[in-house]
């Protein structure tokens, strides 16, 4: 396997992980939108979606990334 697959396969998982914590911690503001501990989640998964080292990662854009999350959890 090359390096640019072992690359790319590391940043596909590490998306892969926020998008996940993230519709978790929307779920539990759902739930309970006083939950310090899931505001604090999707803040930070927030910030993680908007910056430049996403951008590094990936080609998908942040912004539509939260939108389709936030969408999918509210469905």
């Amino acid at each position: 396997m090359s390096d640019i697959t072992n690359y790319e396969n590391l940043a596909n998982a590490i998306i892969l992980q926020a998008a996940k914590d993230y519709r978790m911690a929307l779920k539990c503001l759902k739930a309970n939108p006083k939950n310090r501990t899931a505001l604090a989640d999707k803040d930070e998964i927030e910030r993680f979606f908007r910056s430049q080292w996403f951008t590094v990662l990936t080609s998908v854009d942040g912004e539509m990334l939260i939108r389709s999350l936030t969408m999918e959890v509210d469905a």
